[in-house]
């Protein structure tokens, strides 16, 4: 059987003149320039004056450092680029730049601190970033690149990051266990609980004059014991080099450390674990640019997913499974980038009939050993009496067990809403995809706004009734205009992304190369799906 006949082309229905069209591309464009302008912040780093003062002691900046280390002309895709964005006491990126990129032709998480903030200070919002960035490199089975400049913990939120932010140690020691290589690059100072960075890696670099790795500095070892050193005899690049040990390799500069981290990939002879013949590439036949008037900037208008599948998947092909059945949960097969896929995606409410079909889909899957693309844009699970005495519970229950022990990896991408039980039965953050991206439309939230602020207002009318009591109009429209304000405000795209709901916002339009870089990373680990399952209730 032919290509064409197992994987039928699908047939374009947009118009790009129409006013639908025009109006989700203004919208579209509008959100991703507000994402652009809290980037150039994000890249900014610290600003201005303490990027020129990083310079001026002729160091590299973070981001350059990673650029030197990656392979020319090949990726990176950054990770949670705006974790802390507009949040109270952090910055946008907080202190981390991280992402997946090839070094020396091996696919690798990479890590630097952003010395030019705080002194690359870690903080609550930058220690779950670079928990999650650990977390990319033991369930993809990456090799870890840290590019090590930091003054520790941000002292004043110590009881925020103390006792949580041990766990990073145990992960690196953990990384070590299960083969997936460390590399430590020190570029400056790493003391205190950040000196067990290096410490617990398995290949450390220190830059000459520069790099400073010790539990106790000098003033804080003058204090406990009275005795008086420097800081390059009690932790410099040269002693840890020469006559500790905690150095593996002492670079010249920092271009020679960079120099060694790419040589140190180089000679790990990596080998990716999982299928290693993807099909030949073939282009979508429609223009990736068309989903910026497909996507709708007002998630309250539907649109449909078999659009953005055409634009995403090789050759615009796509094998539906029970196209007359459950229709609002689009299922199939596809490749992107000659890898193959399975999609799920929404179009429209989840009812028990899609739930179960997801369900199923999701137990195919893994019976053949195909990772799992989530495309989220639901309102979540139909409520009313009918469709409770119909078991929408169980049937939805039945979805959720087969997303939470799925074992094939599994990308979610949020293309519009993602509310209720929905964002859980769509592989929502708290179910471990591989990797979850949003795009700038997206809104999360248990509901909207308009039902939130609606229900409240109806249990304050209850209550007020069973006491017998009249409402005050006035003070209870108030409450329910600012009530709705507050969730739109904490459904936003930018709201989610600076508290790593998701692992960045990124450009419609880049979605397939996402998607592309995501399953080639996934596939450095073993793809095996499962055939055991819980309980499902019939």
């Amino acid at each position: 059987m032919s290509d064409e006949q197992r994987y039928p082309v699908m047939r374009s229905k947009v118009d790009p003149k129409s006013e639908t069209f025009q109006s989700n591309r203004a919208g579209n464009l509008a959100a991703l320039e507000e994402v652009a302008e809290a980037l150039a912040k994000a890249n900014g780093g610290g600003g201005e004056k303490y990027v020129e003062r990083h310079l001026s002691r002729g160091r590299i900046l973070p981001r350059q450092r990673l650029e030197m280390l990656l392979d020319r002309d090949s990726y990176f895709l950054e990770i949670a680029p705006l974790a802390g964005h507009a949040m109270k006491g952090e910055v946008s990126g907080s202190s981390v730049v991280g992402g997946v990129g090839v070094v020396s032709g091996v696919e690798c998480c990479l890590v630097a601190s952003e010395a030019t903030v705080k002194g690359g200070a870690i903080t609550p919002i930058s220690m779950l970033k670079t928990g999650r960035l650990a977390e990319i490199c033991e369930q993809n089975r990456l090799p870890g690149i840290s590019c090590i400049e930091s003054a520790g913990a941000d002292l004043p939120k110590q009881d925020q990051i103390f006792v949580p932010g041990g766990a990073g140690f145990r992960h690196l020691t953990q990384r070590s266990e299960a083969r997936i290589p460390t590399v430590c690059l020190v570029f400056g100072s790493s003391t205190a609980g950040g000196a067990y960075m290096p410490g617990m890696s398995d290949y450390v670099v220190m830059v000459k004059e520069q790099a400073q790795v010790y539990l106790a500095g000098p003033p804080l070892v003058k204090m406990a014991t009275g005795e008086e050193t420097n800081h390059e005899e009690l932790g410099g690049a040269e002693m840890h080099s020469t006559i500790s040990g905690v150095s593996d390799y002492l670079a010249e500069d920092e271009m020679d450390a960079i120099r060694l981290g790419r040589e140190i990939i180089a000679h790990l002879n990596w080998e990716k674990h999982g299928w290693l013949c993807p099909r030949p590439v073939e282009a979508p036949l429609y223009d990736q640019e068309d989903l910026l008037g497909i996507a709708s900037a007002d998630i309250r208008v539907p649109f449909d997913q078999r659009e953005v599948i055409a634009r995403i998947v090789d050759g615009s092909r796509f094998s539906e499974f029970k196209p007359l059945w459950g229709k609002t949960m689009l299922c199939g097969w596809g490749y992107v980038h000659g890898y193959p896929v399975g999609i799920i995606a929404n179009n429209g409410t989840i009812f028990s009939d899609s739930a179960n079909k997801g369900a199923q889909f999701i137990q195919l899957c893994n019976q053949t050993n195909i990772p799992l693309l989530y495309l989220q844009n639901t309102t979540g699970f139909m409520v009313g009496k009918q469709y409770e005495q119909n078991g929408i519970i169980k049937h939805g229950a039945k979805m959720i067990n087969a997303v939470s022990n799925s074992t094939v990896p599994a990308i979610t991408i949020m293309t519009g809403s993602s509310y209720g039980a929905g964002n859980y039965a769509m592989s929502g953050r708290s179910y471990c995809p591989r990797f979850l991206f949003t795009w700038p439309n997206h809104k999360i939230a248990v509901m909207g706004g308009k039902q939130l602020a609606g229900v409240l207002d109806i249990i304050q009318r209850d209550a007020a009734a069973k006491k017998g009591i009249e409402v005050d109009e006035q003070k209870l429209q108030v409450a329910k205009m600012m009530t709705e304000k507050m969730i739109e405000d904490q459904s936003s795209a930018l709201y989610a992304t600076a508290r790593l709901w998701d692992d960045g916002i990124i450009d419609p339009r880049d979605t397939r190369s996402v998607i592309a870089i995501c399953l080639s990373a996934a596939y450095n680990a073993p793809v095996e799906g499962t055939t055991s399952w819980g309980v499902f209730r019939h």
